[in-house]
């Protein structure tokens, strides 16, 4: 079931989603700050692209995988229900353990003077780390649905990318303004985007010799879990403090009907 080009193709696909944040670096030295409308309706449509696979493919999939298994559907659903929100947990447990300050997942806002060069030095440094930890779980959940197929993964692939860019500008933009090296600002970013790989690699290392169907069930769920809280915890609030509540909004919809009828071709 699982072939050697599946593993290959998920494997990829999480490094490019992953390496996104080197491209929100670049954008962070080529561009001047201006209209983010752009930014915001962005934002929104990956967490319409991320709910909507959750929702509509991820748990049904989970669903006849465990049912084929349990003979109870209530049984099977329960058992999905718990992936689902396990995955919630565990994303909701990494962030409840990085301090807000240096939160990636956070909104923030910096009116006023801006701090001296080596604090914005250690808030680069410690927003690559911390986004690093983040990307973790999303390189599990990444590659996880990378092996059920392109119909699933690509979308999925797409609104993690689109995500990871501004957590590419968050890392750069501190370190850039405090040692004005773009060398040492944009490797800072890729290798915050590496975490993503190394979540499909532990994945492969880990998962894959125990792969059954109740596995596939359990994770495909939780990465449901994973991407809903995504959504709801750092894409719309970002989207939202981008841009104006109808670009996010419009985002997020468009998201959905992208995907809806992209599955649909499929």
């Amino acid at each position: 079931m699982m072939t050697f080009d599946n593993i290959f193709i998920a494997l990829l696909l999480t490094l490019i989603a992953g390496m996104a944040t080197a491209i929100g670096a670049l954008m962070a030295f080529f561009t001047k700050k201006g209209n983010n409308h752009h930014l915001s309706g962005a934002l929104g449509l990956s967490a319409g692209v991320m709910v909507y696979v959750s929702f509509m493919e991820l748990v049904p999939d989970a669903v006849e995988s465990m049912e084929g298994i349990v003979a109870d559907p209530k049984l099977a659903m329960l058992y999905v229900l718990l992936s689902f929100f396990g995955g919630m947990a565990l994303i909701a447990l990494i962030d409840w353990l990085v301090p807000e300050d240096e939160n990636p997942h956070e909104v923030h806002h910096s009116p006023g003077t801006p701090p001296d060069g080596s604090r914005l030095k250690r808030t680069g440094i410690m927003l690559a780390l911390t986004i690093g930890i983040h990307n973790f779980p999303e390189g599990v959940a990444t590659f996880v649905s990378g092996l059920e197929g392109a119909d699933i993964a690509l979308p999925i692939v797409v609104a993690v990318a689109i995500h990871n860019i501004p957590e590419g500008i968050a890392v750069s933009v501190p370190i850039l303004q405090a040692t004005g090296n773009r060398r040492k600002a944009f490797w800072y970013s890729a290798l915050s985007g590496l975490a993503e790989p190394v979540g499909a690699l532990f994945a492969l290392l880990f998962l894959m010799p125990i792969w059954t169907p109740a596995v596939n069930s359990v994770c495909l769920a939780a990465v449901a879990g994973i991407m809903v809280y995504i959504a709801f915890d750092e894409l719309l609030p970002n989207s939202e403090a981008y841009g104006h509540h109808h670009w996010a909004i419009g985002g997020v919809i468009a998201g959905m009907v992208i995907m809806a009828f992209g599955l649909l071709l499929f």
